[in-house]
């Protein structure tokens, strides 16, 4: 099914306090991932391997690297009349228009950019998550079904309900009612899925009786307009969906594949070592479906008798003798000293190399090059890009914190450690027995 009808529109996400500190300085979308990708490459590569090559990436916050990234990396011929174009929130002569005050609203500003004539469906997509869905069987779906809007879902357990949108469906696959994050048994219990059903659908179900929105919606055109145009609705799951429910055809389209919803520091962490092991969950190596990136042109990785178990090690590294890195994920340009243990752990890399001026003066401030010096011990943490650790430093959350205050060199979250960006750990740093938890 032809899909040159739909144009997709990319949401950038909004502050993405829970992601601090690393979208202190960058939007969710533009974080790296496994490595050598930014998280937005994901839904992007999507549209793309799907044959959706009309897209629109909305931005609003710390969105600088992001356009960048985009700009360098998303470029289509003159004949297939596709593109990657970025809508930055912006004020215009509309009244009340300025900052997105949520995702229904962030496309509510933008609806100018659908209202040409050939677009017939308007696709939808969250910029913080990690799948690999074909969008043309959901165009099936939504056909089939004769359907005004079409929600991707996926079952989960109980316990995963509280921080999705949860629906409930009729024997045709219609959804009845949604719920967004229900908190109570009680809601639960109003919104349970028959297994038979899930099952019939050639799925598992495993122990999971709830379907789940995954943030992926398909509407006709003039549905969407109309939704928006004759509302001030701010928010899809919350507003939008239980409104459309009652006056339109609302259909589920059932997926059971790996997905992820990279929304907090723990599932940012885990994801990123899920894609390390050796029985991975989702398989970046794939000629079917490619995650697509910037080409950076960067020579291959130097190890020098180094020891390196089920890790990805992304391009541009010089990892030294005596190393060892064990479930973990190295990002591009990395410099790993001699006998560095890396253990679990996530390092974003570098940006640029370093000069022999550039670590000369460095030196003359009191600054480790860039990189992670000798004898130093990463374990269960999160090194953020262009970092400078020292010789003999001990970067690991050994003291079981939950969260941490604030700090230039070391915090944790969600029970992660993390060193922020372009920090400086001196040598032979510790974790400082005085950091406040902060529950």
């Amino acid at each position: 099914m032809s899909l040159r009808s739909v144009l997709a529109l990319v949401l950038g996400g909004g502050r993405g306090t829970r992601l601090l500190p690393l979208t202190r300085d960058r939007s969710k979308p533009a974080v790296p991932l496994a490595g050598k990708y930014r998280i937005i490459d994901v839904p992007l590569s999507n549209c793309i391997n799907s044959g959706v090559q009309r897209i629109y990436v909305l931005t609003q916050f710390n969105s600088v690297s992001l356009h960048r990234h985009i700009r360098r990396t998303y470029t289509f011929d003159a004949f297939s009349g596709g593109f990657v174009e970025i809508l930055a929130a912006q004020q215009t002569l509309d009244a009340d228009v300025g900052w997105y005050q949520g995702t229904a609203d962030a496309v509510r500003q933008n609806l100018r950019y659908l209202q040409q004539p050939d677009i017939r469906h308007v696709l939808i997509l969250s910029g913080d998550q990690l799948y690999r869905m074909n969008y043309a069987d959901m165009l099936a779906t939504h056909v089939r079904t004769d359907a005004d809007v079409t929600i991707a879902a996926i079952p989960v357990h109980d316990e995963a309900a509280s921080a999705l949108g949860i629906m409930r469906i009729g024997d045709d696959g219609r959804v009845q009612g949604f719920l967004e994050k229900p908190q109570t048994a009680g809601e639960l219990a109003a919104f349970r899925t028959d297994p038979g059903w899930i099952e019939a659908r050639g799925i598992a179900p495993a122990g999971r009786s709830l379907m789940a929105s995954m943030g992926i919606y398909l509407f006709n055109r003039d549905c969407l307009l109309d939704l928006l145009t004759k509302t001030d609705y701010r928010d899809f799951g919350r507003e939008v969906f239980p409104a459309a429910i009652r006056a339109n055809v609302v259909q589920m389209h059932v997926f059971d594949g790996y997905w992820e919803d990279i929304g907090t520091i723990r599932s940012y962490y885990q994801c990123n070592l899920d894609l390390a092991r050796a029985a991975v969950p989702f398989e970046l190596a794939t000629a079917e479906a490619p995650i697509y990136s910037r080409a950076r042109f960067l020579p291959p990785s130097r190890l020098e008798g180094a020891s390196v178990r089920e890790s990805l090690v992304s391009d541009g590294c010089l990892i030294e003798r005596g190393a060892v890195i064990e479930n973990s994920v190295i990002g591009l340009r990395c410099r790993i000293g001699t006998d560095v243990v890396i253990r679990n752990s996530v390092v974003l890399g570098s940006d640029f190399y370093e000069t022999p001026e550039d670590v000369a003066a460095g030196a003359a401030r009191g600054e480790p090059p860039c990189g992670i010096g000798a004898g130093s011990i990463i374990e269960g943490a999160i090194v953020d890009k262009n970092v400078r650790i020292g010789q003999r430093v001990r970067i690991c959350n050994e003291h079981g914190w939950v969260d941490t205050a604030d700090s230039p060199r070391f915090l944790v979250r969600d029970g992660v450690a993390v060193v922020p960006r372009a920090a400086i750990v001196p040598d032979g740093w510790l974790p400082e027995p005085g950091l406040v938890k902060t529950d």
